[in-house]
Formats: structure tokens, C-alpha cells, sequence
């Protein structure tokens, strides 16, 4: 790929940024069924919710992350990358959440790093 000549910690970032923001987004999954209805109480509650607030920690640290490594690849071609998010949240769903993975998801993922190897290739 493109981004071959980087260090292994922009390497680190081009992935370890997608997989962050799965496990954010598993954390809100998680978060939503602890929440209570839409309104002022439910809104205050979720403010101070642990999972929330790690899961916001997890997406900030990725976003921090994610700029360092924008400074050092064009970001046609690290953007791509962000793509893997589609790939780590199904697996990490089947891990903490007992969700399914299905054949057609292994089909999708192959084809989105297969759409990542065209373009980084």
C-alpha cells in the first residue's frame, strides 16, 4: 500500500482509530439500554452515565489520534482506513454484545478491504 513507508505507530493509528471508534460504538450500544426516557431527567442521567463517558473518552483519544496521523498521510489515503470500522464493529458486537456474524458480513468485510487494497494499492 501507499502508506508503507510509515512508522509503525501511523500504522498504529491508521488502525487502532477505526478500531477506537468500534468500541465507542459498542459502548453505546451498550450505553442506550441504560438509559431512561428522552427528556431532562433521562438527559441528565446519560450525562453522568459510565459507559457514556468512556465511550466519549475511547472517540476523543481516536480523534486525537486520528489528526497526528493525518499529518503524516494524504488523507485520500487515510481515510480509507476508516472504512475498517465497518469490519471491527460487527466482531467486536459478536464479542460483547452476542450479536451474529453472518456470512454476509464476512462477504462485506472482504470487500471493503479488498476496496482498500485498490485504493491504497
Amino acid at each position: 500500500m501507499t502508506t508503507g513507508g510509515h512508522s509503525p505507530a501511523i500504522w498504529a493509528g491508521l488502525v487502532g482509530t477505526p478500531l477506537m471508534i468500534a468500541a465507542g460504538q459498542v459502548l453505546f450500544k451498550l450505553t442506550s439500554g441504560t438509559t431512561g426516557d428522552f427528556g431532562v431527567k433521562g438527559l441528565a442521567a446519560l450525562m453522568v452515565n459510565p459507559l457514556l463517558l468512556v465511550a466519549l473518552a475511547i472517540y476523543g483519544a481516536g480523534t486525537i489520534i486520528w489528526i497526528f496521523v493525518l499529518k503524516a498521510v494524504p488523507l485520500t489515503i487515510g481515510y480509507s482506513f476508516m472504512a475498517l470500522t465497518f469490519c471491527f464493529v460487527p466482531v467486536l458486537a459478536s464479542i460483547f454484545l452476542g450479536e451474529a456474524l453472518t456470512l454476509r458480513y464476512a462477504l462485506g468485510a472482504a470487500l471493503i478491504i479488498g476496496g482498500m487494497v485498490v485504493i491504497n494499492g
